[in-house]
């Protein structure tokens, strides 16, 4: 048994050793030995000695993963059934039922249904909790319940469900899913064209190409390229679609690192198919890596204005790497620069606070840089936007309900209460309103907020010293008071909450394709896009400070 414990595992924990550690220890090889050895003797001797018999692949599993959590988040380790997620999210494409689907408090919940795909072809909604898959029943299942929903193409899989409290089945059958990465485009109004990029997998370029020669055939004079909410993905795609918009040869980003390999500079290496068409890029926080990418080089090429909010800011660039058995290490290699030289990255991994979370740049210690026609522009992590909308900001009352599922679940209960609306957009009253935050206090929803979980992590250590007692009032007290507050500010966020309970469910009735279709007409950041398109003087201006 050791023998193939040897082999099989630990080889790819020195493969990944020498990998991670070799950099810091480049120049002392005895100290690598020395750990791998430490390592694998440990590993061995656990094995043999431990009470109760331990799975040597998930022990392994769980030892790798936890190693590289001290880096950064970025940094991780891919077992087998990891690898093939992986190659999903960079291609876009993949055998299975075509549906978000997540996994929370041991519950599989389907999130969004895509349309026309398997999952909405067999009834299944948003909300619903699948409860069994096959003969899997999923109440005691710990493994990934998604990976029973991949197979080959009409491969009929049995479902049982649960909505709004009663038991239902269907069949799925299994086809071919492709995740668009421009998802929407069309036109606001008469002149501009807008374009929705989700993501930069293989695609991305070649369908926004293809929906900005659309768009300018249907006669736009002037594009919105919205990359709010894009996560990011490739780098070669990244550079392809500013090569859209800007001539061929020019820089788009360039990687340092302390291994020399990993410094490279990207240049676009195509013809463009627009130089001059006026180019307006919304972004907000959720905007990330890639997306920050293309909206930090065209405003430092002085090509767009960038308009929303600060972007996420990630500046740190990854490189899956081929280990043994079919696994892989997606390891970060370099920074991402754009072509002004700023950083990206907002977040220090090589620095934490006292509860060991990474620090954020301080606003005292940005730098300033230089656009191609001398604009100043600043660096401290993510793309601050030429044009701040309030509008484009989120706040922590809306991330809690957004993260922790209140919009998602009121939005369920008050799809199936009205269950006819078709296309028509609903209308959130302020009975709607008030109708929500009762059926938070009803569900007893967590924000969450640091102070709730400092709150509640305080007297779980006081009930460990058994001090909880004597201070359960002042508790009570101050949970109530946090209560009240959290109240407040859902009042004070009224609107802002009203718009996300009204985006969520325009998707329960007309899917995502109906919720751009909403944006065009009614979405603030787009029509203050369009507004400043219209505005040649005050376009140009902003790109000539």
């Amino acid at each position: 048994m050791l023998g193939i414990l040897k082999r099989r595992y630990v080889v790819p924990v020195a493969a990944s050793a020498f990998l991670f550690v070799g950099v810091s220890f480049k120049n002392d090889f005895f100290e690598i030995a020395k750990q791998i050895e430490i390592f694998t003797t440990l590993f061995k001797t656990v094995n043999n000695n431990y009470v109760d018999e331990v799975n040597p692949g998930q022990l392994m599993d769980k030892a790798i993963k936890s190693m590289l959590t001290d880096l950064d988040p970025y940094t991780v380790y891919f077992n087998e059934q990891d690898v093939a997620k992986f190659k999903i999210n960079n291609t876009g494409e993949y055998t299975g039922i075509g549906a978000l689907i997540t996994r929370k408090e041991g519950k599989l919940i389907v999130k969004e249904p895509y349309k026309d795909y398997p999952a909405d072809k067999a009834g299944l909604k948003a909300g619903d909790e699948i409860i069994q898959i096959g003969d899997v029943n999923l109440v005691d299942f710990k493994e990934d319940a998604g990976e029973l929903l991949k197979g080959t193409k009409n491969t009929k899989v049995d479902i049982k469900y649960v909505r709004q409290g009663k038991t239902y089945t269907t069949q799925i059958v299994l086809n071919e899913v492709d995740i668009k990465a421009v998802p929407f485009f069309g036109m606001v109004g008469k002149d501009t064209g807008y374009i929705v990029l989700s993501q930069f997998n293989g695609k991305a370029s070649s369908e926004t190409k293809a929906a900005l020669l659309q768009l300018k055939a249907d006669g736009a004079k002037s594009i919105i390229l919205d990359l709010r909410g894009n996560p990011g993905g490739l780098l070669n795609e990244a550079v392809n679609v500013c090569n859209l918009f800007v001539p061929q040869g020019e820089i788009i980003v360039t990687t340092k690192s302390k291994n020399e390999n990993y410094n490279n500079t990207y240049k676009t290496q195509k013809p463009p198919v627009d130089l001059e068409i006026p180019l307006v890029v919304l972004v907000n926080g959720s905007s990330a890596s890639a997306s920050e990418i293309v909206s930090g080089a065209l405003q430092d090429l002085d090509r767009a204005v960038i308009v929303g909010s600060r972007s996420f800011g990630k500046g740190l660039v990854q490189r899956p790497l081929d280990l043994t058995y079919g696994t892989q290490v997606k390891v970060t290699i370099s920074r991402y620069y754009t072509p002004s030289g700023r950083g990206i990255q907002a977040l220090d991994y090589a620095h934490k606070d006292a509860d060991g979370k990474a620090i954020r740049i301080d606003k005292k210690d940005y730098n300033a840089f230089k656009t191609k026609k001398g604009r100043t522009v600043y660096d401290g992590g993510g793309i601050l936007p030429d044009v701040e909308l309030e509008e484009a900001k989120q706040s922590p009352i809306s991330d809690a309900l957004v993260k922790n599922d209140g919009i998602f679940n009121y939005a369920t209960t008050y799809y199936y209460k009205n269950p006819n609306l078709g296309t028509s957009i609903p209308t959130i009253t302020d009975a709607d309103f008030e109708a929500f935050k009762q059926s938070l206090k009803k569900d007893n929803f967590q924000f969450d907020t640091e102070t709730e979980k400092s709150l509640k992590a305080m007297m779980e250590v006081a009930k460990k010293e058994k001090i909880d007692a004597s201070i359960s009032a002042e508790y009570q007290q101050l949970l109530a008071a946090l209560q009240k507050s959290e109240e407040k500010e859902l009042n004070l966020h009224k609107q802002e909450i009203k718009d996300l309970l009204l985006d969520e469910l325009i998707k329960r009735y007309q899917y995502k394709e109906g919720l751009y279709k909403y944006y065009v007409t009614s979405n603030p950041e787009i029509k203050k896009s369009v507004a400043l398109l219209s505005n040649t003087a005050e376009y140009n201006k902003i790109l000539s400070k």
